[in-house]
Formats: C-alpha cells, structure tokens, sequence
C-alpha cells in the first residue's frame, strides 16, 4: 500500500499520434503527475490494420508525440506506459513503436531507462488446443465460426491484456512499458492497483481518461487530461484552458462504447457502474464516486485476428440530376445488372458490389429515417473480389454503365456522374475481417502475456 493520499495520472491524447497541445501537457506536468499513460490502439477502425501489420497513425506523428513524453518522463522520473502500441498490439506494430522509441533515446541520451516490452501476441497452436478443450467461445452472436483453417489463414492474433502484467513490470522497475494489445483502460488501471488504489477506480477512470479530453466541452481526443484518483473516488480534470468537464459530458462518456448502460466487461474484471455519482468540483472538475468492480472466474481474454479474404477497388462520385436521384437505387442495380449479365462467365460469388449513398442512406443505410430528395449526392461504390485485377475490372465497367446508364426521363445523353478524383478507380487493396474475435480462458491475466526487458545501446 503506498503512502501517498491521491494518485496523478496524466493522459496526453486519445490515440497515442493524434497529438495535443505542449502548452496542456506542461500543465499537467506542473502539477507532478505519478505516471504518464497514453493509449495507441483501437479496433474502431476494423481489422484492417491488424491483418496488414500497419499502424494506425505515422511514424513522424507517433514519434511527436513520443518525444515529449518520454523526456519529460524521464526530468519528472516517473513511469511512462503505452497501451496496444502501433495501434493494433502486435508484434509487428510494438517493434514498430520500440524502433521510434530507441531513435528517441539516443537522440536524448537516456539509455538509462529501464525498457519492458509486454507481448501479446498468441500462437494459433494454443488457440487450437483451449478450442478443442471448450475454452474459446465467439464474442457475439456475428462471429464466424472459429475452425482450423481460419486459424491457419489468420496472419496475426493478440489478446487484450489486463492490468495484471503491467504491474508486473512496474514492480520490476520500468521507466517505460510498451504493451502489446491491451483493453484500453488497463494500463491506467495498472497505475492504481501499482499504488494500492481501488482498481475500479483505477479502471472507471481509464474508460473516461483512454480518450483523453473527449469527455470535456468541447470534446477532443487531441488535448490532456489529468486524472486524480482516491481512496474514495478519482477527479477528471482537462489541462486547456479551452475546455471544462461538466457532470453531464463525464456521465455521458461513461456510456461510451459500451453495449450495457452501466456493465463494462474486461480481462477477468466485470466494472459495474450503475450507482456512480458526478458531482461538479470547480467550473472545469468532476469527481466521480460508487465504481464497483467484480473478478471473473473463470478468467476470459479477449482475442482478435485478422485474414485475409478479398482485394478492394472503389469509386467516389457526386450526383445533382434530380431525376436519377429520385430513383437512384434503381438505376444502381439495373447497372449492377448490366456488369453481372457481360461478366456472366465470372461466379457471382467471386465478387461483391455494395452502393453507399451520401446524402440519401449512406450513414444508417435501411435504419435511415428520413427520406427527403437532396439536390446533390455523393456515392461510394466498391467492388470486393478474390483478386485485385477481378476488382478493378468490375470496378471499372460498374462505372462505366452507371455514368451512361440511360435511365427513365434522363434529359442528357451523359453526365449522370461527377468525379473529384482522376483517375476515378481507386484500387484499395487488401481485405480482411475479423477470424479470431473470441473470448479464451485462462489461468490468470499474466499467463499469456510474457515480459521481456530491453535495454537501447
């Protein structure tokens, strides 16, 4: 238990690259924070980033970012953690990271500070056998069925840690730790269990401090915050003059990303937040208090993997014509028509074509509400297939036939299409989806996540 009565902990942004301000940072380092602690991964984006073993932000703008905090770190002599690092948590995407971060020590001379790298990739072959054994169930009612040859096809798996290995390597000593995949608010909670604070504090406080200054007016992932955590409760407080915290955006936060309105499920950890309190402490503070927490057993973590399954190109185009707005997904699938009826010698299943129409339903798609023509509409069409030269053809006849489709009442023998792009086809490239995003059991939340400690010559 450590003697201090309230713990700092300071969170520069949401997503470690997506920057902040320095004014805000030095702020909260005015204020001798205990820990520095930054998220860098999300799978918001899908599973793109984890199939192609790519960051989600540069490397220019993760090292920005980098920079200050591991030398002002390093003045301060406090920990500095990074959660899922190069966005995915991978062992591609944390030696992505660990490269910047040597270039930074010896460009600063700090070869000094202790280095833990948390790894946590997991084998397909110890997937296969907790599998066979029952102990890997899909996470929702969507999930594919997990088999052997989406596992073989799978070109990467991680699993979202807990806090436990985090602790761990703070307990042996390390300045700095780059996690592997990590459940968000985790090395936040790590810091509070570290120093003996409640962990469902230390884990309610990570949910709302993983997005930094997005629970303040006006919202940001790109500014700090400060979160002070007790015995009874923690404070959230931004480090810009610009913004405030208010009961109202830190409870609404509190529903961020969650399919429950008060039940937060994590690594071994069941955060139940259901009588929580928001209570207003000055014009920019709330503190936050009744955060209950409960272990799981057995203890489950979560894993995700990607593969490979299609090649992409898409075409943006706008469209002002009045008439074929008003019948715009009809003309869509008589051109769709058109494509599959000259390509009839290709399956049908060897590719995908999928419409998104801006202005019209290209958010909510058959949820949308209302329906009201608009002058102008943007449309994103692409087509999926088993390879990249099958996608650019489809792709290319697709758009073809809608700009001289020659639809009922059409008053021009062309220009049913506008273009902002040249060339029009985009080939994206790779597909993949989600093969692995299961829950599997084990023994405790270190058993699979090993801590290896390196040192920058």
């Amino acid at each position: 238990m450590s003697s201090i009565k309230e713990l700092k902990i300071l969170s520069p942004c949401g997503i470690l690259g997506y920057g902040f301000p320095k004014s805000s940072f030095m702020n909260g380092m005015s204020l001798k924070p205990d820990a520095i602690v930054v998220d860098a991964g999300s799978t918001d984006g899908g599973p793109h980033k984890l199939g192609a073993g790519v960051a989600i932000v540069s490397r220019r703008a993760c090292k920005k970012d980098l920079e200050i905090m591991i030398t002002e770190g390093a003045k301060a002599k406090i920990p500095v953690i990074i959660g899922s690092a190069g966005g995915s948590g991978g062992r591609v995407h944390v030696e992505w990271t660990y490269d910047i971060i040597q270039e930074i020590i010896r460009e600063y001379r700090l070869q000094h500070l202790k280095i833990a790298v948390i790894w946590g990739d997991i084998e397909k072959a110890v997937v296969k056998e907790r599998l066979s054994l029952g102990q890997v169930m899909p996470l929702g009612l969507t999930v594919k069925e997990l088999t052997d040859d989406r596992l073989d096809a799978t070109t990467a798996i991680v699993a979202q840690m807990g806090h436990e290995p985090i602790v761990k390597a703070m307990q042996q000593g390390a300045d700095l730790i780059i996690c592997g995949r990590a459940y968000d608010p985790s090395p936040f909670a790590a810091v509070a269990a570290f120093y003996g604070f409640p962990l469902s504090y230390g884990y309610h406080a990570g949910k709302i401090l993983e997005c930094a200054a997005l629970c303040a007016q006006p919202g940001t992932t790109k500014d700090c915050m400060l979160g002070t955590i007790t015995q009874n409760g923690f404070t959230v407080t931004p480090l810009s003059e610009e913004r405030k915290c208010t009961t109202t955006s830190v409870a609404a936060h509190t529903f961020y990303e969650k399919d429950h309105p008060f039940i937060l499920h994590g690594p071994g950890v069941v955060l139940n937040l259901k009588d929580c309190t928001f209570t207003q402490v000055d014009d920019k503070s709330v503190f936050v208090t009744g955060s209950k927490i409960e272990f799981t057993n057995p203890y489950y973590i979560k894993l995700e993997g990607a593969m490979l399954v299609a090649y992409r190109t898409f075409v943006v185009a706008g469209v002002r014509d009045p008439l074929m707005i008003s019948k715009l997904e009809e003309v869509e699938g008589l051109a769709e028509k058109q494509v599959r009826t000259y390509y009839s010698d290709i399956p049908d299943d060897d590719y995908k074509i999928h419409f998104i129409n801006y202005g019209i339903n290209g958010v909510m798609g058959e949820l949308e509400p209302l329906r009201d023509v608009p002058h102008e509409v943007g449309i994103v069409f692409e087509v999926i297939a088993k390879t990249q030269e099958l996608a650019n053809t489809v792709c290319g006849s697709l758009r073809s036939s809608l700009l001289h489709y020659g639809y009922e009442g059409r008053k021009s023998t062309a220009g049913n299409l506008a273009f902002p792009f040249a060339p029009s086809d985009i080939p994206f490239g790779p597909v993949y989806e989600f093969s692995v995003y299961h829950l599997m059991q084990v023994a405790d939340g270190c058993e699979m996540l090993p801590i290896e400690f390196r040192k920058v010559e």
